[in-house]
């Protein structure tokens, strides 16, 4: 596919690149940016490596609700993968340039993965209404079978739904600047680059996002509404207490998700600036990914208990290993005297 250039007395083609303009507006800034998000990025990775294997190596975490927080964390990897790399390299280098494969590769990805997200917090909503809901049929409702169904199912939905929305979109003709005023291919500048009349595709990805990410958050609610009012039904404070500290993580993480992207994307065109957006789209993007895991640890006994003892059982290993190692530098000192 060619875009056509179209400036002031110019008519020139661009075959297969872009350019992300990114953060070029910061100048020498773009330097301290840089090692942020790159401190950003390692923490994104490892606390949500860190999560992952906690559970895998924790048999107490072995639940349904843990097996949802690890498909989440995988998640999480993923997205942030798709396009902190790749921003960190812009930052250091003087031409942007984005191949139009990578930009579509791009856009699958990112936009899987947040579809899929939108889905899998709905599954954990579901899971949370369940065990609060119907504690005594926990294990019969959330067997691990109907688990790994409503995994695949939201990712059936995210691969399903975004490789058809985003073929669709880099069918389109494309011209004037290639110029992309963002730090990655994001759908609005994408759509914006296009030659024609694209009221009804901004039509068509509304009604998207309405049907495809805001039912999961209206089933999020339902789910809420419906723990609410049986926790307000338990006789206890203690008990209530409890029983809403189970589902506070999750609450937050949807609150961080779903608030940064209804800034993002849901904000009049008239208060909205490509600086601005970018910045908003970095608490969406890059941010958020990082203190999921943060949420979930210092949120959570269990994951907490969990990494205490993986803590203290690899502090124990050391001292052994030291004490062996003295142990048989000792014996050996003995046979040469």
């Amino acid at each position: 596919m060619a875009y056509s250039k179209n400036g002031p007395g110019e008519n020139q083609t661009i075959s297969g690149v872009l350019i992300l303009v990114g953060f070029s507006y910061l100048g020498k800034l773009q330097i301290l940016l840089f090692l942020l998000l790159l401190v950003i990025y390692l923490a994104t990775l490892f606390g949500n490596l860190l999560v992952i294997l906690l559970i895998k190596l924790t048999p107490s975490l072995h639940t349904p609700m843990y097996f949802l927080l690890v498909n989440l964390s995988f998640l999480e990897i993923c997205f942030t993968t798709s396009m902190v790399p790749q921003l960190l390299v812009h930052l250091l280098v003087e031409e942007k340039t984005i191949s139009l494969t990578g930009c579509a590769a791009q856009m699958y990805v990112i936009t899987i993965m947040g579809l899929t997200e939108c889905c899998l917090l709905a599954a954990m909503a579901y899971d949370r209404y369940v065990a609060i809901c119907h504690p005594l049929h926990y294990t019969t409702i959330m067997s691990g079978q109907v688990c790994a169904q409503l995994v695949g199912a939201s990712w059936l939905i995210g691969i399903s739904v975004e490789v058809a929305q985003t073929t669709w979109i880099f069918s389109l003709p494309f011209c004037g600047s290639h110029r992309i005023h963002h730090f990655f291919c994001d759908i609005p500048p994408v759509v914006n680059m296009a030659c024609t009349d694209t009221s009804k595709n901004e039509i068509m990805v509304f009604t998207v996002s309405v049907v495809f990410i805001m039912s999961p958050f209206l089933l999020i609610i339902l789910s809420y509404i419906c723990i609410i009012y049986n926790i307000l039904k338990l006789p206890s404070v203690e008990g209530r207490r409890k029983a809403f500290s189970t589902c506070s993580s999750h609450l937050m993480v949807v609150m961080l998700f779903y608030g940064t992207a209804l800034i993002t994307y849901m904000r009049p065109k008239s208060s909205s600036s490509p600086e601005t957006d970018q910045m908003i789209s970095l608490l969406n993007t890059i941010v958020a990914p990082m203190l999921n895991p943060i949420i979930y640890t210092l949120r959570n006994k269990e994951v907490k208990g969990a990494l205490r003892k993986a803590v203290e059982k690899s502090i124990f290993a050391s001292r052994n290993q030291r004490t062996e190692n003295r142990g048989n530098q000792s014996g050996g000192d003995k046979e040469k005297s």
